[in-house]
């Protein structure tokens, strides 16, 4: 049995062109300006904060006085910072051996060594080690610097 029968829609008409001439154009988009207290001034180059002097002498009475670290742990990582000064001053005296990028390697790893060992029992002291990673290694790559160390 057939079903009932569907008529096809009827198809669109175009638009006579008098009436597309007619269209007004759509009204132009005005941009909305938030006032200058709403927008946040960027930092500039002149607006970052200084970066705080290192006070190496205050990082090194703290590395004596944490709890997170045994004596025996920090007598070695003496021994070992001593000779990587001992390795600054011979490169500096030779301008060669050993060579910067191995330097940078041992100081990299040391520095590893005591922000692990401090992580969990000194945050504060590690974050401040971690803070000043550059700036100490700045002052090691300054020989007049590293001479009064």
């Amino acid at each position: 049995m057939p079903g009932p029968a569907v008529a096809p829609a009827p198809a669109a008409k175009p638009a006579p062109a008098a009436s597309i001439a007619k269209a007004k154009p759509p009204a132009p988009v005005k941009a909305v300006v938030p006032p200058a207290a709403a927008v946040a001034p960027k930092p500039g180059p002149e607006q970052r904060p200084a970066t705080p002097a290192l006070d190496l002498a205050a990082l090194e009475q703290r590395l004596r006085d944490t709890h997170a670290i045994g004596l025996f742990t920090k007598l070695s990582i003496k021994n070992q910072v001593d000779d990587l000064l001992d390795l600054f001053r011979a490169h500096f005296r030779s301008q060669a051996n050993p060579p910067l990028a191995v330097l940078r390697q041992r100081y990299d790893l040391l520095l590893m060594k005591v922000l692990t060992l401090l992580q969990d029992g000194d945050v504060p002291l590690a974050s401040a080690i971690n803070s000043s990673r550059e700036a100490i290694w700045q002052m090691l790559n300054d020989p007049a610097k590293l001479a009064s160390t």
